[in-house]
């Protein structure tokens, strides 16, 4: 099997920020798979569960209710190494172009005083939700983003070299 475009990332070299993963075609729409990298794989420590779990809610709902950006986000939810989240929008933007809407996103969890569908009806774990710890990373990765938003290395991903055989095949690791 070919090994899918995300986990040819070095997750050794990635570092926080917001990179392309793919770009699509559905029907006559093109849409991108964003990368939107929190903490730094293996090195940081992943972000907790409940979290996770309470940014999820609370930046799906910000950006399915940001009017400019509304009708444009397909997707938003968490990677399963709790390192960071996919967002998915229609179109084809540069990741320095949806930076603004990211940094809005993850500024308005500090103003949060609870977690939106956080009720047994709406959620299917609605008691794992951690909102303390959530506005910590989120205002940690605003900040970082903030500081950061000049630096190409925050845009673009690392990839891994793999050794390819005369007759094309790729070494990976066992």
């Amino acid at each position: 099997m070919d090994l899918i475009p995300s986990f040819s990332v070095d997750h050794t070299k990635i570092i926080p920020g917001i990179f392309t993963s793919r770009v699509d075609r559905v029907g006559n729409e093109t849409v991108t798979t964003y990368d939107v990298r929190v903490t730094r794989p293996n090195i940081e420590p992943a972000i907790d569960v409940a979290a996770m779990h309470s940014l999820e809610h609370l930046i799906a709902t910000y950006l399915r209710n940001d009017p400019d950006w509304k009708d444009e986000v397909i997707y938003w939810g968490p990677m399963g190494c709790l390192t960071g989240f996919y967002l998915i929008l229609k179109g084809s933007r540069a990741p320095k172009e949806i930076i603004d809407l990211l940094l809005s996103a993850f500024r308005s969890v500090a103003d949060s005083e609870d977690v939106p569908g956080a009720s047994p009806e709406n959620c299917g774990n609605y008691l794992m939700h951690n909102l303390p710890i959530a506005k910590w990373h989120a205002a940690r990765f605003a900040d970082y983003l903030e500081s950061h938003k000049d630096s190409d290395e925050i845009f673009e991903y690392p990839k891994t070299d793999r050794p390819v055989t005369d007759d094309g095949r790729q070494f990976f690791d066992s």
